[in-house]
């Protein structure tokens, strides 16, 4: 991976937000400008219609619309309608479309340490996640790992910690997934293979098909909210929890630098801004929808179970050797490790000493 500095061209990105006040005393008058380019995108994503992340990318795409005066459309597609739903990243880097929303857990082949753009299993919240990215270098780290493909990401969604899957049977001890056929991405899969799991990554379109018909035994998607609609309860029983391999994912637009750099400056701005709120407004509306959902499958019968200290005790361990394995493998891997880990240590002393002491005494009391 080639070092690059990509502070110039971030408008929102490693230094934070910057508000400037003018000091006039008399409102000067603005100046003129010639009109701006009509241009028009497509953006290939990796969700279905029903998923609240496919609601906030068209709403991205409205802001974008809007503060443009329609001068800069960009037309979101759901997961199939232009590419697969796993091969967004290709098609935004061989130019099949100007710009694609997905996640980078389907694509670590290509690079391994994009999982620090992502989500660490066992690893930082959304929250957290989001002052790694801005505040903590993360963001720059993305871009310069980016850059080699001839692409250029924003952060454009935060899920925040995800379920834990659907089974058709009860999980009881890390041993238990020995020969299961399970539906799950990322990291979440490498380690799930060393249990002796039978690991399959299919897009979201095809996971419903897949328990129906027999070809999985389980399958992690997202949270209540999606998986409802996607269906999940109706074929499987056992929802588990938590989803330790994505504690807080983020998910990104990926754009071709060849098409970036052909935008306006002011488009630009613009649409990087527009991300940066999906990241925000992506990850309350999850939070505004999850619970209602979860209440709604638990009143229809599905059995919710967390999953035993055995399992969470184990698989925490072989993340812990996956991360290790790969710092003594790439120097590149190993030094954004190190910084990572440093962030973490922080912002978790931090965390501890706020959030954690009131949720322990406020949620004791919920069940």
């Amino acid at each position: 991976m080639k070092r690059r500095n990509f502070c110039k061209n971030a408008v929102l990105g490693t230094a934070g937000f910057t508000t400037v006040a003018s000091t006039q005393s008399t409102p000067q008058p603005e100046a003129s400008t010639p009109t701006q380019p009509a241009i028009q995108w497509r953006m290939a994503t990796s969700w279905l219609k029903s998923d609240i992340t496919f609601s906030a990318v068209e709403e991205l795409c409205q802001r974008v619309k809007v503060a443009t005066n329609g001068r800069f459309v960009i037309i979101p597609y759901p997961a199939g309608e232009i590419v697969p739903p796993l091969q967004v990243f290709d098609a935004v880097k061989a130019g099949t479309v100007e710009c694609g929303h997905t996640t980078a857990l389907y694509y670590l082949e290509k690079n391994s340490t994009l999982i620090f753009s992502i989500s660490v299993p066992f690893g930082l919240t959304a929250y957290q996640q989001n002052a790694w990215l801005y505040y903590g270098g993360g963001l720059e780290i993305m871009h310069q790992i980016y850059a080699d493909f001839g692409v250029i990401a924003f952060p454009a969604g935060a899920v925040g910690i995800q379920m834990g899957g659907w089974f058709n049977k009860e999980i009881n001890r890390s041993a238990d997934f020995k020969g299961l056929k399970i539906r799950i991405p990322g990291w979440g899969a490498q380690i799930l293979s060393r249990f002796g799991a039978q690991v399959i990554v299919l897009g979201g379109d095809e996971i419903l098909t897949a328990l129906e018909d027999g070809r999985i035994e389980a399958a992690e998607w997202r949270n209540p909210h999606d998986d409802e609609k996607l269906g999940l309860h109706r074929v499987a029983r056992y929802y588990y929890y938590p989803g330790w391999w994505e504690p807080g994912a983020s998910e990104d637009i990926l754009v071709s630098r060849q098409q970036w750099q052909t935008l306006p400056k002011a488009y630009q701005q613009i649409f990087q801004a527009a991300a940066t709120e999906t990241s925000l407004t992506m990850l309350a509306a999850l939070d505004a929808a999850n619970g209602e959902a979860l209440k709604r499958l638990v009143e229809g019968g599905i059995q919710l179970k967390s999953y035993s200290q055995e399992i969470l005790q184990t698989a925490y361990q072989v993340s812990v050797d996956l991360l290790e394995e790969n710092a003594r493998q790439d120097a590149i891997f190993r030094d954004v490790y190190d910084k990572w880990k440093a962030f973490r240590s922080k912002i978790y002393q931090w965390n501890r000493i706020n959030e954690l002491s009131l949720e322990q005494f406020v949620l004791k009391d919920f069940s």
